[in-house]
């Protein structure tokens, strides 16, 4: 898995011009499956996010969590940070997985995150979207296997 974790002010995904979710205070994350992902994988990435201190406390130091601030959550799928670049102009995403392996990954990973946060916003796995956030900071993390896995 790789995800793209933007801590935001506000944010919102769109389809077809119509709002389908939105956030105030909390994290954006852009989600991409890979071809050899699982769902113990995606519960170690839940994990690390739940747990991220990326928050400022009273004295401007990042020392809260999503839940310490009681912030809201919106996932996006997005396969494209499976491109490899290294051949050609024309990004490949072979390594990213098949439609119907990442999309019942991605519904795992939105139902996890909301039997542990509550409410979650999200967009729809497939579709044209249009993500607006306020990134606060700028505020931005990416997670991949190799953090997730590193020991």
């Amino acid at each position: 898995m790789k995800i793209v974790i933007q801590r935001a002010s506000e944010a919102s995904v769109a389809i077809d011009g119509k709002v389908v979710g939105s956030i105030g205070k909390g994290l954006v994350l852009l989600l991409g499956v890979g071809s050899e992902d699982t769902r113990e994988l995606a519960d170690k990435f839940l994990e690390k996010i739940i747990k991220l201190r990326i928050f400022e406390d009273a004295e401007g130091k990042t020392n809260l969590s999503l839940a310490d601030v009681e912030g809201e959550l919106l996932v996006v799928s997005q396969f494209t940070l499976y491109a490899d670049c290294k051949r050609g102009n024309r990004p490949s995403f072979i390594n990213s997985a098949p439609p119907a392996m990442a999309e019942e990954l991605y519904e795992y990973f939105l139902d996890r995150c909301k039997e542990k946060l509550g409410a979650v916003e999200h967009g729809e796995f497939g579709a044209d979207m249009k993500v607006s956030l306020v990134n606060d900071g700028p505020f931005t993390i990416v997670l991949d296997d190799e953090t997730i896995l590193r020991k």
